[in-house]
This record gives C-alpha cells, sequence and structure tokens, in this order.
C-alpha cells in the first residue's frame, strides 16, 4: 500500500509541473500583455496619445518584470512558488494573487463540495433506480433525464435562469453571496439560508450536469453486473431481489463510479465556474474572467494551477478508495 501511495504521490506531483508549463504558455499565447491593457485604458480613459501611453506601457513591462523571456517569468513565478509560497502579484489589483483568489476560493470549493455530494448520492441512487427498472417508464425518464443533464451547456442554463431571476421574478439575490442584511453577521440559520438563496442556481446547475454522468455510469455498471453469473447464483438461492441488489450487485458495480469521482469534482468547478461568470456570483469565476482580460497573468496561472491540483488530488484520492475496497489493487501496486 505505500508502493502504491508513493507511486501515485510521484506522478501525481510530476503531472502538476507538466500542467503548469503548459498553462503558463497558454496564458501567454495571445498577444499583448498587462501592459497593453494599460496602454489601451491611458488612451481611452486618460486621454494620453499613443506615444505618451506606449512610453507609461514599456516602463510597466519593465518594473513589472513582462520584458524578460518567457521562460525566465516561468522559472521566477514557480520558483516562488516552491521557494517561498509566493504566487506572484496581481498587477490589476497590486495584492499578491494569493490573497486576491484566497478571498474567493473557499467559496467556490465549499460550493463544488455540496454540488458533489448531491450529485454523487442522487446520481448512484437514481442509476440504482434505473438499472433495476430497465425499459421501463421510470429507466426512460432517468436515461432522457441523464441526456439532457449531459447536452444543454451549463452557461445556457445559467442564462435561462438569470433571465426569469431578473425580468420575471424581479429577485433582488442576484450578484452577491449575501443580503446587505447579512453580509457581516455572524454565522446562524438565517445567515445560512440567506446564503442558499443566492447561490441556489450554482448549486443547481452545476449538479444537475454531475448527477447526469453519475446516473449513467452506475446504471451502465449495474445493468453488467445483473448479469454476472454470480448474480444468477445469488437469485437461485432464493436471496430477496433487494438483498441481492444491495449486498451483491451494488458493491461490485460502484468501483468505476469511485473511480470516476476524481474526474467529477473538477467538473463541479468548472461548472460553478460558468455559472458565477453568467450570475456575477463573487467566486473565483469572474475573478478568473477578469484575469484572462486584463491580461493579470500570475492570478490566471495561480487559478489554473489550483484547478490541476484539485484535478490531481481527486484522482489521487479516487484511486486510493479503490485500494482500500479492492484489494487486488492493493496486490497489483507491489513491484
Amino acid at each position: 500500500m505505500l508502493y502504491f501511495l508513493m507511486r501515485r504521490l510521484v506522478s501525481a506531483i510530476g503531472l502538476i509541473f507538466v500542467v503548469s508549463i503548459v498553462s503558463f504558455l497558454l496564458i501567454q499565447a495571445p498577444p499583448g500583455d498587462y501592459a497593453t491593457t494599460l496602454k489601451a485604458d491611458a488612451m481611452s480613459r486618460g486621454g494620453m496619445s499613443e506615444t505618451e501611453a506606449e512610453a507609461m506601457a514599456q516602463a510597466a513591462r519593465v518594473r513589472l518584470g513582462l520584458d524578460r523571456p518567457l521562460p525566465v517569468q516561468y522559472l521566477h513565478w514557480i520558483g516562488g512558488i516552491v521557494g517561498h509560497g509566493d504566487f506572484g502579484p496581481s498587477f490589476r489589483q497590486n495584492k499578491p494573487a494569493a490573497q486576491v483568489i484566497g478571498q474567493r476560493i473557499w467559496w467556490t470549493l465549499g460550493i463544488a463540495i455540496v454540488c458533489h455530494l448531491l450529485a454523487t448520492v442522487i446520481g448512484a441512487g437514481l442509476g440504482i433506480f434505473a438499472a433495476v427498472n430497465q425499459h421501463r417508464l421510470g429507466d426512460s425518464i432517468a436515461t432522457t433525464f441523464a441526456f439532457l443533464g449531459m447536452t444543454i451547456p451549463r452557461f445556457f442554463m445559467a442564462l435561462v435562469i438569470l433571465y426569469l431571476l431578473a425580468f420575471v421574478i424581479h429577485s433582488p439575490n442576484i450578484g452577491s453571496l449575501f443580503s446587505a442584511d447579512y453580509v457581516f453577521a455572524p454565522w446562524s440559520l438565517g445567515r445560512l439560508g440567506n446564503l442558499f438563496l443566492h447561490v441556489w442556481p450554482i448549486i443547481l446547475i452545476a449538479s444537475f450536469g454531475g448527477l447526469a454522468y453519475n446516473l449513467r455510469v452506475m446504471r451502465g455498471n449495474l445493468l453488467d453486473v445483473l448479469r454476472q453469473p454470480f448474480i444468477e447464483a445469488a437469485r437461485a438461492k432464493g436471496l430477496p431481489e433487494r438483498k441481492v441488489i444491495l449486498k451483491h450487485a451494488v458493491p461490485n458495480a460502484i468501483h468505476p463510479l469511485v473511480m470516476y469521482q476524481g474526474v467529477i469534482m473538477p467538473y463541479m468547478i468548472s461548472g460553478e465556474l460558468e455559472t458565477a461568470i453568467v450570475l456575477s456570483v463573487p467566486t473565483i469565476g469572474p475573478l478568473m474572467f477578469q484575469s484572462l482580460i486584463s491580461q493579470d497573468i500570475y492570478v490566471t496561472a495561480t487559478i489554473f494551477l489550483f484547478l490541476s491540483v484539485l484535478l490531481v488530488v481527486g484522482n489521487l484520492l479516487a484511486d486510493l478508495a479503490l485500494a482500500l475496497i479492492d484489494p487486488r489493487i492493493r496486490q497489483g501496486a507491489h513491484p
């Protein structure tokens, strides 16, 4: 088991390093940089001439280190992370990137965990129901539900909900996490309920897609297991169908679902990001969008690094969970 864990940790660290390089290169791929954004703002809002704005932009490049070669910028950024825990500055907000992101990341992670739990529990339950009732009305409804969840774009669902909230219901709970009365209030049931009134569209949309995927995975796996000879043997012994399903079939069908959980958590995060951007909820979604537009590279790179770490950690935890519930994986992990 220790060898299995160490091998997964080494591969995870290597993968994070490669992802950090690729993400940093992709962020720098578009033409221009943050100084270009400053130049455009100075000309459009400050009334500067192009010559004056270009001189100001060049001075900003030197001051911010954007004039250095790309490999040097990357090594400076990754070296600060490894050596000092410094993720670089936010050019746009003139603060450390970790401080800018840290103000929002816990909300994002908390909402994503809630979405993940709902999608897993409800999706697995509906998948079991659909498999047991194959080719019946309940199975048809569940598979249609899964099809819609996997095909409807999440930003489109967010736009529809935004339209309903803003123009039909005229809801005041848009674009924030709390109402004015609860922003600085201590935690209570009232404040928790007020938070839910503001974030329920995010939970609904992000959970919907993940729920559909979990439903599909669980249904397909359980249908395969129900055709196995040991299930027929259990039924031939006279065991109740409920016991055959829950005690023999489901435990053997859950392995791919456990493995899939390493992928579904970043999917929940991306769903939260898309919905938060549309609804302007102050999580890291709008922050990432603004940093991409203004080319605030260290904020964007840190967010991408966080998402990649989350994906790798999710897969690592899924591998460990599989190793715990399936001794064959532990035995196969020994050199």
